[in-house]
Formats: structure tokens, sequence, C-alpha cells
């Protein structure tokens, strides 16, 4: 049933300038990433009035907050109100669209008098506030636009083509903490991305406290590459990014690497290895050394020893306890061990038996694990026993430590010598049917400071959203790059440190204002 909107409000909204006649626009139309589904620009604007309210049914009042915090940078003054079909703008959720619009989709209308957004959840209103957001001046990213808007008249309905769209970022080589992670969170919500995974462990580093085996931070969190940064989350840090990520419809997937990829935990707790360090080959090192050098992938736990299944599953117990989302990854690549499979097949039913989904690299997929594992694949040349769900991070086109263009400085080259251009990102496709959806890891021996993670995520993180989000038929690269350029001003508002491709045309310098963090108080 609709709400009755109070007669106070009614005599407002009807005293207000809700926009003018609709008005011939020879501007250019907006430039929305990732490509909707469908769009219809038209002719007209909608004229945002000195006084506006945000109206919105009861599904929609945490949303209303979102796009109220958006409007405090511009010139006119809103209110919000529980009603519907009201002048201004107004919300709906309504979980009866989810048949057409799904989890993630939505629909926006802009016509001469009124700014329609409709969803079926909060995450599908969530991106419809972002699509708009693109439609505004980028100045709203730093400060208050004191000029008249007008915000062009439009029809869009928009439905993301694949469930996974993600980004990791590993912080065990060269740490990051939760500033920066915030900072990424908010840059991946502004392009629809989903999943954030953080690369916890490996030879240089353990970043995340495990309080029954409190030497994995005391002892293992002090390593990393020469040159970065040492250092883990607490519990509390990792469950406040969390909370973070999750209002801006981002699941964080935690990765605990095993059985390889761990010297920095057999340092912590040197009873897990081998006799005579058997399991370090070669040994690049040996406890009590710290490890700094850029080589990974040589150390593995002691497979015979059955105190390595204690020591999984007290780590994977309390990274389930303390993680929201409903996966777990364990790594599970570059080691070769007679007992790897019969490994891999008890970690995975330790994580499934805690109630999380088990995610691994494809390697994993050469065990007999349970259907319900999902395989991360990153090259593409494992030959898997199983039927399971895959996501696509092929290193060709999505890993993004490889140089932005070729003979860039620190930067692998492993996988592609003349590095991962914009162009091998967008020209990705994948015809398998079992894909959930695609992700780009910053792996960090060479990346050690933020304005280099930022050079490295940007703007390729973008191409990835629109292969993420954006229908195979409606993807044309050149017009993507037209797009791109138009969004130079807003990154460099937003103290992106973007990568500066030279086959776009960016629309600005770099500049130094300070990006707002459009954080309602309500969330």
């Amino acid at each position: 049933m609709k709400k009755t909107i109070s007669n106070l409000f009614f005599i407002l909204m009807l005293s207000l300038p809700f926009g003018g006649i609709a008005q011939e626009v020879t501007a250019e139309n907006p430039a929305i990433i990732p490509q909707p589904a469908e769009i219809e620009w038209k002719e007209g604007v909608f004229t945002l009035p000195e006084k506006t309210v945000v109206c919105y049914n009861s599904e929609a009042k945490a949303s209303a907050a979102w796009l109220q915090q958006l409007l405090k940078n511009t010139n006119s003054e809103s209110f919000s109100m529980e009603g519907e079909d009201c002048l201004g703008f107004s919300l709906v959720i309504d979980e009866s669209l989810e048949e057409s619009l799904g989890k993630e989709g939505y629909k926006l209308n802009v016509s001469n008098d009124k700014v329609e957004l409709e969803a079926a959840t909060e995450n599908g209103m969530f991106y419809a506030i972002q699509t708009l957001r693109q439609m505004f001046p980028a100045e709203i990213e730093t400060g208050k636009i004191s000029e008249e808007i007008k915000l062009k008249q439009v029809a869009i309905t928009d439905v993301p083509k694949y469930e996974w769209r993600g980004s990791m970022i590993d912080i065990s080589r060269s740490f990051f903490g939760p500033e920066y992670i915030k900072k990424h969170i908010d840059r991946m919500a502004f392009y629809k991305l989903n999943r954030l995974h953080l690369h916890l462990t490996d030879d240089q580093g353990w970043r995340i406290e495990i309080k029954q085996l409190p030497k994995l931070t005391e002892v293992g969190s002090k390593g990393a590459v020469k040159g970065g940064r040492s250092g883990f989350l607490t519990q509390d840090e990792y469950k406040e990014i969390q909370e973070y990520a999750a209002a801006r419809n981002i699941i964080i997937i935690p990765e605990i690497d095993m059985p390889g990829h761990n010297y920095s935990a057999l340092m912590a707790y040197p009873e897990l290895n081998c006799d005579e360090f058997a399991n370090l080959t070669p040994a690049r090192a040996t406890p009590p050394e710290l490890y700094h050098e850029y080589n990974v992938g040589w150390s593995k736990f002691c497979l015979e020893n059955p105190e390595t299944y204690d020591f999984v599953a007290t780590v994977l117990g309390e990274m389930a306890e303390i993680t929201e989302g409903p996966w777990l990854h364990i790594g599970g690549d570059e080691i070769e061990d007679p007992l790897y499979e019969e490994f891999m097949v008890k970690a995975d039913s330790i994580v499934r038996g805690l109630g999380k989904t088990t995610i691994g690299w494809e390697e994993a997929t050469k065990a007999e694990v349970d259907s319900s594992f999902i395989s991360q694949r990153w090259h593409g040349e494992v030959e898997s026993v199983v039927d399971v769900k895959v996501i696509e991070s092929i290193c060709s086109s999505f890993y993004f430590d490889h140089a932005n263009v070729e003979g860039q400085e620190s930067t692998n080259n492993w996988c592609k010598e003349d590095g991962v251009t914009l162009k091998n990102v967008y020209d990705f496709k994948s015809d398998n049917p079992n894909v959930l959806g695609v992700e780009a890891p910053v792996w960090t021996e060479m990346v050690l400071s933020d304005s280099a993670l930022d050079d490295r995520f940007w703007p390729r993180s973008i191409a990835m959203a629109e292969v993420g989000w954006s229908k195979t038929e409606n993807r044309e690269y050149k017009d993507f790059l037209n797009r791109l350029g138009k969004h130079g001003e807003r990154l460099d508002r937003m103290k992106v440190n973007y990568y500066r491709t030279p086959e776009v045309n960016w629309n600005s310098e770099r500049s130094d204002g300070v990006f707002s963090g459009f954080t309602p108080s309500s969330k």
C-alpha cells in the first residue's frame, strides 16, 4: 500500500521548481561505466531545484541515505521522507522485481520533473545511485557545486553479466593496511565491483591475527619484500573492513595459502617443518630468518606431519568465525608433493565443515575436491578432475602486477612479456558455462607504495569492471576508450593515481582534490 504523504511535505513539494519544460540538450551524453544493458538517452533535462525531496519506500530507507549524501555536494537542499510517486527523487525497492532485474539490477529513469530509481534489493539500488552519480559533474567528488545542475533525461534498465566481479590485493609480500583497503573498496564500489580477495599469507609475511597462534603475527608478520612494508591486520580491523565493504555491497574473501607459499608460518612455528627442513626446497631461508626476497612457492607444510592438520583446522576455524562472507580461499598453487591431492581434499572438507565454501587456485582441481569447490583459473593449463564453478583470473588478461604498457618499470612480465594492456583486459571473453565471473589480482613483490598499487589497478580495473558487468554484445573498445577518457577528471578528484594510458584521451590533468568519501552517517 502506498504511504500517505503529510500535508506539510505535499505543500512543500508543490511549491518547489522540480525541473522545467523538457529542453533540447546539445552536450554529449554522460560517460557511464560499466556500459548498462539497456540505455536510451532523451532530449530533455532534469534541472536540480534549490530544494528537493528524496522520497523512498520503507525498504529503501538506507539507500536514500546514500543519495542524500551525494546531494549534499550540490546546490540543492534535500529533504527525505517515506512515500511513493513523489516529484524530485523517488527510490523504490520491490522484491518482486528480482525476476526481471536479479539481485543487483536496477532501473533508472530521469524525466523533466522526476528521477526514479527501482531495484529488487539494496544492492541494486546502490548501483542505481552509482550510475546516477556518474551523471553529475565530476566536481561532486570533491566538494559543493554552486552552479545549477542539469541531468540529461534517460531510461536505463541494467543487469550485470556476471555475479562475481572481483579485485585482489596481495598484502602479504608488501603490506597494505585498512586505510588503503577502504579507499580501494570505495573505488571498486563506484564501478560496481563486488568481491575483494585479500591474499593474507605467503612466504614473506603473515598478515592476519590468529589468536590461538599468536606467533603468526608476533614473528611471521615481520617480513616483507625488500623495500616493502611489514605489518598485519588485527581481527578487529579485519571485521571493520568487512563492515565497510558490506555497506558498499562488497564481500571480502580471505586467502590463507596452503599447503605451499607459507614460510612466514613455518618461521613462526618451526615444529611444522620436516626434519632438516626438507620441506623448504630450495631453502631460501630457514627459521628464525626473515625472508625478504621475491621468489615464492619454495616452501610447504610437512604433509606427513599430523600436526599440520591441527594447524590448518585452527587457522581456518578462526578465519571462518571472523569472516562474514560465505567463502574461504585456501590457495593450493605451485606445489609438487605426493600428498598434495590428499591434503587439498582434507582442507576442502575442513572448510565445508565450518559452513563455508572453498575457493582455490586451479591446481586444486587436480584433486577430487567437492563439487561446491570454486576454481580460480590463472593460467588455464590444469586438467580438472572435477566439474566446478570457475573464477577467471587468466594472467594474460587480469594479472595487473604486469606492465600497463610494454617496458613499464618495476612490473612483472613472466606471463606476458609486453604487459597486460587495457585492450588485453577489455577483449577478454569466455564461453565456459561454469564461469561465475572475473577477478584481477595484483601481486605486490614489486609494488611498494599506495601510488604504485593505484597505478597497477587503475584504469585496468575499470575495463575489467565493464567485462564483468556489461553484455558482450554491448562492449566496443573505441566507445569504452571515449567514455573512459571522460572519467579522467573524476579519477583525479578521487585522488586515484591511475596510469594515464596513452591511447586514452583523458579529459584532465592531475589535481589536488580531496575525495569526500561519500559515506552517509547511517552506514
